[in-house]
């Protein structure tokens, strides 16, 4: 069973949260040590983390850095700050998902499962590893890690499910609401700019893997991953 840890410094929330966590058969952590909380990330052996952004002395953002620096596990931020920049800076951290308060516990559980099953399910690493090759570059989607040539990538696992639907249809447009399906189950419940904002983050990986294959916008439909003509990779590809 999956482990969560609850970073939280409002004691009434993060029992609540706990509570509630339990109920569905999960195991739950609530930190209470807020200056050694990548200590507890590790004691835990948490495969989940729910972040404060205003906790004491150091912010969310930055215990965001701390575990992301070592684990790829899910990290969900909730907090009581609604601005924009905000989300996009926990999403620059290395956020997976953020959620306003107050909340309804249905959808932070709602939102623990689908990262879950993301992370540790169905997409979870089997015994042979994939990967996907496309416009010079080559995805190890279990691995979260990206390459072209020498250079090489860890990617977040949002990143991951952006740039495999772009990989797969090199070429081709892929929609928004598809990629927002592949990205987040509830996806109704996710701010349009949000994709706006992976896909940013992502240009800014293939810029500094040197890469030729660029993520272009297609207004009105989508994304597409363009490569120069010179550099296409026939296999697969339509006539």
């Amino acid at each position: 069973m999956y482990t969560i840890l609850i970073v939280e410094d409002d004691p009434k929330i993060a029992e609540l949260l706990r509570l509630n966590i339990e109920k569905y058969g999960y195991p739950a952590i609530v930190a209470e040590d807020f200056e050694r909380i990548t200590e507890t990330f590790r004691e835990s052996g948490a495969q989940l983390v729910l972040l404060d952004v205003n906790l004491p002395k150091y912010d969310g953002f930055y215990w965001c850095r701390q575990i992301r620096a070592e684990s790829v596990c899910p990290i969900l931020f909730i907090s009581a700050r609604e601005g924009q920049m905000d989300q996009v800076m926990a999403l620059e951290n290395g956020a997976d998902d953020y959620i306003t308060k107050p909340f309804h516990y249905e959808i932070v559980l709602a939102k623990i499962r689908s990262h879950l099953r993301r992370a540790y399910g169905e997409y979870a690493a089997g015994p042979e590893e994939k990967k996907v090759e496309a416009g010079g570059l080559l995805l190890y989607p279990e691995r979260l890690s990206l390459v072209c040539g020498e250079r090489s990538a860890e990617l977040s696992q949002k990143e991951t499910l952006l740039i495999d639907a772009l990989m797969r249809r090199e070429g081709r447009v892929v929609g928004r609401d598809r990629l927002l399906g592949l990205m987040w189950e509830d996806h109704h419940f996710i701010d349009d700019n949000t994709l706006n904002v992976y896909v940013a983050r992502m240009r800014k990986k293939l810029k500094e893997l040197d890469a030729t294959a660029s993520i272009e916008v297609v207004r009105g439909a989508g994304y597409v991953l363009s490569v120069p003509d010179s550099e296409k990779n026939e296999a697969g590809r339509e006539p």
